[in-house]
């Protein structure tokens, strides 16, 4: 993990990172986490890894019920390393399994049970506590951070791109995909996100529009951002 650190004091800080698939979340949240020496959460690789578990488990992922009962038995464990953040189910690594096509398909009726939102939003706000209390600021990554796992965060950024820019982007990121099934796929995910309450903006949010920059000039810009919150954060302790 980097050890730069263009801030005062970003430690102890929670940066919350919501937005739509596609837009940029993941790679700006690492490289931001990477460059302040943070910790970073992908909590859309949890969600992955219930619904690979499900799927590994002969679950049929579109019976809510049956998802609700098996929720709490897998063992899901985040790796926070911004540099090479990892998943691990039942004690097993499954970062290669939970970006399978049979989990791109599955995973949204998986993320949408009430049972599962209450047992990975309360294993995300574990893991920001235990980085808090070891006095290290991280930065989460994912749908609701904002609203639902830490509406406290001292930053929170709502990242968003054009249709057109998010389907190329994830087509790439899967190998050279057809992007407007890609496309057709994400406007799906909205469209469940919206319905089920998973795609909220959180209040007092900065919008990132990504579409027009730069991965780096993103990166650059929530790292502007994390200095002016902590040095407002600090003027406000001082009060």
């Amino acid at each position: 993990m980097s050890s730069s650190n263009p801030t005062s004091d970003p430690a102890r800080i929670v940066i919350a990172v919501d937005g739509t698939s596609g837009s940029g979340k993941s790679s700006t949240s690492r490289g931001v986490a990477d460059r302040l020496g943070m910790r970073y959460l992908d909590t859309g690789a949890m969600y992955r890894a219930m619904t690979w578990w499900m799927l590994s488990n002969d679950i049929d992922v579109h019976d809510a019920d049956a998802v609700a009962a098996a929720t709490g038995k897998p063992v899901i464990t985040s790796g926070t390393d911004p540099l090479g953040p990892t998943i691990a189910l039942d004690g097993a690594d499954v970062s290669v399994e939970i970006r399978s096509d049979r989990v791109n398909a599955a995973v949204s009726p998986v993320a949408t049970v009430p049972e599962v939102r209450a047992r990975l939003i309360a294993l995300q706000k574990q893991e920001i506590e235990q980085a808090l209390a070891a006095g290290n600021g991280i930065v989460v990554e994912g749908r609701d951070i904002g609203t639902a796992v830490w509406p406290e965060a001292e930053l929170k950024l709502y990242v968003t791109a054009d249709p057109a820019a998010r389907a190329a982007r994830r087509a790439a990121e899967e190998g050279g995909t057809d992007a407007e099934a890609v496309r057709a796929s994400l406007e799906n995910r909205d469209k469940i996100d919206s319905t089920k309450g998973g795609a909220a903006v959180p209040e007092g949010a900065t919008h990132l529009d990504t579409t027009p920059y730069t991965l780096e000039e993103v990166i650059e810009s929530v790292v502007e951002l994390v200095e002016t919150t902590v040095r407002a954060t600090a003027e406000k302790a001082g009060e």
